[in-house]
């Protein structure tokens, strides 16, 4: 199976690069797998499709500053240079190292320190087999709470705009709590407190998995047979009733790849490198819930395995069509 199956045209303005004003604002296209048809709705439909018996399960991760920027210790006054550093995930047990992604990352040798402002410096480390380097943080005080004045939303790089105020609280799902993702799960940017409650009215019980998203979610795939690839490692915690209550349920729909991810491996908490190809066999999930996501990308493979490729690419094809918005700010999909 080859990664350039998975593949679509998506025009570049069709390519959100602002949240709506409205979170539940949002198209839905809505496939059902049985019928192999598709309709376009609003995401404030969303909970008509929800009964007694649902489990929704709900991503809880929170989105960090991740995105620093400085200087090198050591370059010319008169020709600094901008190094960008992107905290991925902490791998020391003081939270003080972290796996990053450093751009010019050829430039950067080990040892060499960089001053992000008067409260945080860094030191390279080493490098990754990812093309990641390691780096070591020494913040004045708490380390996050210096990055909260430092550091910067990490929107991904095809949204083409600094980060604003704004993205603080709208790249960021209303229910988030468990603070270290480095990109937000964006399924779940959609719902909004009253949405949630009118989850709940229908019958859904709400559930919570944290997966921390990280380079095993957006990293670019890097081989062109899907048997060969290996995700980046990312933690992950499926609570003791969260599982009770897929036990329980009916009918479990995940909002957002990371949550699939999450029920789906095994064991139910520490790190997970799950790659969901077609093929694969669901044990969990019955719906999901998902934004539009890059041509090639493990998340799309994701999509078409659950949906079929053939019609997850077809739908993809539509909603190009009609004009739907696509990636983090972007409109959903409801997958039946």
């Amino acid at each position: 199976m080859r990664l350039s199956e998975f593949d679509y045209h998506l025009p570049p303005e069709l390519i959100a690069q602002e949240p709506l004003a409205d979170r539940a604002a949002s198209r839905m296209l809505v496939l059902d797998r049985r019928t192999a048809t598709w309709q376009d709705r609003a995401f404030r439909d969303f909970p008509s499709y929800l009964a007694p018996g649902d489990c929704l399960v709900l991503n809880d991760s929170r989105v960090f500053p991740s995105r620093l920027y400085g200087r090198r210790e050591h370059a010319d006054p008169h020709h600094p240079g901008q190094v960008e550093i992107f905290l991925t995930q902490p791998i020391s047990a003081d939270g003080l190292t972290w796996e990053a992604l450093v751009h010019p990352g050829r430039k950067m040798r080990r040892g060499e320190r960089i001053v992000i402002s008067d409260e945080l410096s860094a030191e390279i480390l080493g490098r990754g087999e990812f093309g990641e380097r390691s780096v070591r943080l020494y913040p004045r005080g708490d380390l996050f709470e210096v990055l909260e004045r430092v550091g910067h939303v990490p929107l991904p790089p095809y949204i083409r705009r600094p980060d604003e105020a704004a993205d603080r609280a709208r790249y960021q799902t209303v229910y988030a709590r468990e603070r270290g993702s480095a990109a937000a799960p964006t399924a779940g940017l959609h719902f909004t407190p009253e949405i949630l409650e009118a989850c709940r009215a229908a019958g859904a019980e709400i559930a919570r998995v944290t997966l921390h998203v990280g380079l095993g979610t957006f990293q670019p795939l890097r081989t062109e047979e899907l048997e060969r690839v290996r995700l980046h490692r990312e933690s992950f915690t499926v609570p003791g009733e969260t599982i009770r209550a897929m036990d329980r349920a009916s009918r479990v729909i995940a909002v957002g790849t990371t949550s699939v991810r999450a029920i789906e491996s095994d064991p139910q908490s520490g790190s997970t490198d799950l790659f969901i190809y077609p093929g694969f066999r669901f044990r969990r999930t019955g719906a999901m819930l998902t934004n539009f996501h890059m041509p090639r990308s493990s998340l799309l493979v994701l999509v078409c395995a659950f949906a079929g490729t053939e019609l997850a690419l077809a739908a993809y094809r539509h909603a190009v069509e009609q004009r739907y918005r696509f990636f983090s700010y972007g409109d959903c999909m409801l997958v039946l």
